[in-house]
């Protein structure tokens, strides 16, 4: 009975340390998240960006995309959404953003990006938990790299990304990519039951958000 309470204990104690552990990981990509807006209000595109942002729905912040491999390539990372309400934002809900793609694409290049949502129904169809990006998908995404001038190019997007990398990632097309709702961290960090609706209404909070939320607000 002894070695069994013993075990239990470890057992406790080592799913507390799991927990821990995954939370940590969301407050990191908290963390990035608000490094990349800091970056964005320091580009030369920012006045462009932040007129956007001032009427979006929602944002998608992706601080670290990375694109590898060799003939064969992929792109991937983490991020969070968070719907606009006036000057303040809602708390964010955890996302993941991949996507194929095949083409002559040699060594290792990563970006951190912002998804600027303009329309309701580019936010409908992320909030529903997984939706394709693309005019196949019925969503227009247009591309405002880092240093970019000039408004005509980013007019009738369902959603604008403001892009910061290097290499082949300045001409990237994110048609066909696919944004999903992680569920696991929605609910590791906000507790079971945590909805992307309800994070996004915030019906679930977590004070360690607080400081991206603000970050957002200062934007503009």
């Amino acid at each position: 009975m002894k070695f069994l309470a013993k075990l239990a204990v470890a057992a406790a104690f080592a799913f507390a340390l799991t927990g821990a552990a995954q939370a940590s990981e969301q407050t990191e990509l908290l963390a990035h998240a608000n490094r990349t807006v800091d970056h964005l209000r320091s580009d030369p595109a920012f006045a462009q960006a932040a007129r956007m942002i001032h009427s979006a729905r929602a944002v998608l912040i992706v601080p670290r995309l990375v694109k590898g491999g060799f003939i064969f390539g992929a792109e991937g990372g983490d991020g969070v959404l968070l719907r606009r309400s006036g000057r303040s934002w809602s708390s964010p809900a955890f996302y993941s953003l991949g996507s194929a793609s095949f083409g002559l694409q040699i060594g290792l290049e990563q970006a951190e990006l912002v998804f600027i949502i303009m329309t309701d129904r580019a936010l409908r169809g992320i909030e529903q938990g997984e939706t394709k990006l693309g005019a196949g998908a019925g969503l227009t995404v247009v591309t405002l790299s880092s240093g970019a001038e000039g408004a005509t190019t980013v007019r009738g997007g369902d959603i604008v990304v403001w892009s910061s990398g290097t290499g082949a990632y300045g001409g990237l097309t994110f048609n066909g990519s696919v944004v999903k709702a992680d569920d696991g961290r929605n609910d590791e960090f906000y507790g079971d039951g945590a909805t992307v609706s309800g994070i996004l209404a915030n019906r679930f909070t977590n004070r360690a958000t607080r400081g991206l939320q603000r970050n957002l607000a200062n934007v503009w």
